[in-house]
């Protein structure tokens, strides 16, 4: 097994932007071979600097990547790879301020990382081999240190091929000191698609896809699109009356032989085609709808849910039955509260919600959309029989706040000023081919820096996705929370929908190198990768 994938990447989410914002006042020029900062500029070190004036602990954890078996519940065990046997990752808490010192020991047969998902850290601890460091080698260790500054929920993942897509992915929470919310416990949601020592591995599934539906490998010829122009997931609020998909066992869609591609699987919400890949279970916190983690509480108690997927293509949405949310943050930043009966999260997508418990025995259910099955946990306060492991509750036809509904809080929002520089980013490709890209160009992690979007410290930078293909993608970029629109959330991931337009605003304040990409794991290794670089 090679140790480093060609263009070992994984997702990660770019902030997005509604449609409709102004025109940006300049284009920015796709120049030839800009002259960037490195990841051990001094510039790095500067604003790390800028950061630690926050002060607060040192917290330090360790990280075992290790093959293994791994138990799923309902007598489902799964040779996979993971942190220390656990699944999700042991979770890493920490106060904004502190300084994370996370001990990774590679115990793999093959090369590894971590990525942060989500923090503006320091650039050399991003966890992006080549790009940020050296792949982290068989028997290997690396330490990575930096200040967590932000608070938020966010998580941790691998950033080689598709390792993301086993078991190596944990939840990190960083706690505001001065928590302005008011609740009596919490629950972290993590939720993901599986297949890893089922029907086979990541890398027989991405094998198998890039032969395309034409049945030979894919390069770099681009795909055309259609959609409904609705961008940034946007303008779906409140669907009653869905289709739900079947309740079977989760192959979705249009049954074929293949045991990894998925066909037939559709979604009103994603714009049409729901996913590429077929997954044999849907967890939630690790375990199949047969044996359901179980949050146990007490009625009338207000309950946080920090809700996470580290799926690699699949979109759910989830709903608590015979409750209503309350949505208070996205991607770690507070918004203005709104209510909502579900949620749809794409891969690496987080919401947080508050909600009143009611008495009795509750599911938590996250359907794999588009793809006829779903994830299950439950939530008991009394008494009473858990309902059925392919229960679907009213909620998840009500109302499911967008992106583009949603309005960032006063303390987060940025203040209104132009771009000084638009990067117009095309996102091409199909299915048939399984070319997915940048602006035609497939992403080479060898050579991240042929095509990068210069930016330099200080610019107001806006990122105008369009997605020209069939296929919704959620975007994010590395190191950095865009916001959309003059007033709307700020997020470091966003679906674009297909034939949609999406902005997104960020301020150039953290110097680097940072890859931007679609967060499905298969789209983004087979190239929808991009490199968003600081002029040195």
């Amino acid at each position: 097994m090679k140790t480093l994938n060609r263009r070992s990447v994984l997702l990660t989410g770019l902030g997005a932007a509604g449609a409709g914002l102004l025109a940006a006042c300049s284009d920015a020029p796709r120049a030839a071979g800009p002259t960037l900062l490195s990841p051990s500029a001094p510039a790095v070190a500067e604003a790390e600097k800028k950061r630690r004036c926050t002060g607060g602990k040192e917290r330090r954890v360790r990280l075992t990547a290790t093959a293994g078996t791994v138990d799923l519940g309902a007598d489902k065990t799964v040779r996979t790879w993971s942190f220390d046997g656990q699944l999700p990752g042991r979770e890493i808490r920490l106060t904004a301020g502190d300084t994370l010192v996370a001990d990774l020991a590679n115990h793999l047969p093959t090369s590894t990382s971590v990525h942060w998902h989500g923090l503006a850290l320091r650039n050399d601890m991003d966890g992006v081999p080549p790009v940020t460091q050296r792949a982290v080698a068989p028997g290997g260790s690396f330490t990575y240190r930096f200040v967590t500054d932000t608070p938020g929920t966010y998580w941790f993942h691998p950033h080689v091929g598709v390792q993301l897509d086993r078991g190596l992915y944990g939840p990190l929470i960083v706690e505001d000191p001065h928590e302005p919310l008011r609740y009596d416990d919490e629950w972290v949601v993590v939720l993901d698609d599986w297949l890893d020592g089922v029907t086979g591995t990541p890398d027989q599934a991405l094998a198998t896809l890039r032969r395309g539906m034409g049945g030979s490998p894919s390069h770099g010829d681009e795909g055309h699109g259609g959609g409904d122009g609705k961008g940034a997931h946007g303008g779906m609020d409140g669907m009653p009356g869905m289709d739900m998909g079947d309740k079977g066992s989760g192959t979705g869609g249009m049954d074929m032989d293949d045991p990894f591609m998925l066909m037939g699987a559709t979604s009103k919400l994603l714009g049409g085609d729901a996913g590429d890949v077929k997954y044999p279970h849907y967890l939630v916190n690790g375990r199949v709808p047969a044996a359901p983690a179980t949050y146990r509480g007490k009625p009338g108690r207000k309950l946080r849910l920090r809700i996470i997927n580290a799926g690699g293509d699949t979109a759910f949405r989830v709903a608590l039955g015979g409750h209503r949310l309350t949505v208070t943050h996205t991607d770690g930043y507070p918004v203005v509260h709104q209510p909502a009966d579900a949620l749809l999260l794409g891969p690496g997508e987080r919401y947080d919600a508050l909600v009143t418990l009611d008495d009795g025995v509750f599911p938590l259910v996250a359907v794999a959309e588009g793809k006829g099955a779903a994830g299950l946990a439950l939530v008991r306060t009394g008494s009473g029989d858990a309902p059925s492991a392919d229960v679907r509750p009213k909620e998840l036809n009500g109302r499911i706040p967008t992106a583009t509904s949603l309005r960032a809080a006063d303390d987060v929002r940025l203040t209104s000023r132009k771009p000084d520089v638009t990067h117009r980013i095309d996102l091409t490709g199909s299915m048939a081919k399984y070319d997915w890209a940048l602006d035609g160009r497939p992403f080479d992690m060898n050579h991240a820096d042929a095509h990068p979007y210069p930016v330099e410290s200080g610019q107001r930078v806006r990122l105008r996705f369009r997605n020209t293909t069939d296929m919704w993608h959620p975007m994010h970029v590395h190191g950095h929370t865009s916001q959309l629109g003059a007033s709307g959330p700020r997020k470091d991931t966003v679906i674009v929908l297909p034939g949609a337009t999406v902005t997104c605003d960020f301020d150039a304040d953290n110097p680097g190198r940072w890859l931007l990409h679609c967060h499905n794991a298969y789209h983004g290794e087979s190239g929808m990768m991009g490199l968003v670089g600081y002029r040195g």
